[in-house]
């Protein structure tokens, strides 16, 4: 701090001194890149962010906004808005809580932006809306490659009830059908 003499006093400048920014931070995408919604279930994957500092440590208190478009694809907060603003928590993390896809199919982008201190961060999260199996899948805790095995599965048990039943009479199947979970292949009757 330092003392100025002006006549007989000492004038301290210290409460005059511009306040320094705190330390640089970043933003890291915990969850929600890449999701796919569904909108005929109007299911999403909330999209959490981090703030860290220039050091990687979280960032607890540091006010963060989530940004979804007006237009076309996107959806709406839990209160019916755009704009969603979250605290991080001693984590350092923030989730936009109460995320909706909108009935648009398409993708889009949601912008985020942190503020710390005097210190700013932005970042981009990219999600797509859609009704297919795949977002059906998505929405309800399915995979993409489960749907394929199961599929798989049901095409080779129908392979095997046609190949019982030969000309009419049933007879018992002499084949071994295998499903691997995983692998997505058939293996062929032995």
């Amino acid at each position: 701090m330092r003392c100025v003499w002006l006549l007989p006093l000492c004038v301290m400048l210290a409460p005059f001194a511009k306040a320094q920014p705190g330390p640089k931070i970043s933003l890291v995408i915990v969850q929600g890149e890449g999701a796919i919604n569904n909108v005929r279930q109007r299911t999403a994957r909330q999209p959490i962010v981090q703030v860290e500092d220039e050091n990687h440590k979280p960032v607890a208190g540091a006010a963060v906004v989530f940004t979804l478009p007006d237009q076309g694809a996107g959806g709406v907060f839990a209160d019916g808005s755009h704009t969603l603003t979250a605290m991080t928590d001693k984590a350092g993390r923030a989730v936009a809580r109460g995320f909706r896809p909108n009935n648009i199919e398409g993708q889009y982008q949601i912008h985020v932006s942190a503020s710390s201190r005097g210190q700013t961060a932005n970042a981009v999260i990219g999600q797509n809306n859609s009704a297919t199996a795949a977002a059906v899948a998505a929405g309800g805790g399915i995979s993409g490659r489960l749907i394929a095995v199961l599929a798989v599965g049901a095409a080779a048990t129908a392979a095997g009830v046609v190949a019982a039943t030969r000309g009419g009479q049933a007879s018992a199947p002499n084949t071994a059908t295998t499903v691997a979970a995983g692998t997505g292949s058939v293996g062929p009757p032995r």
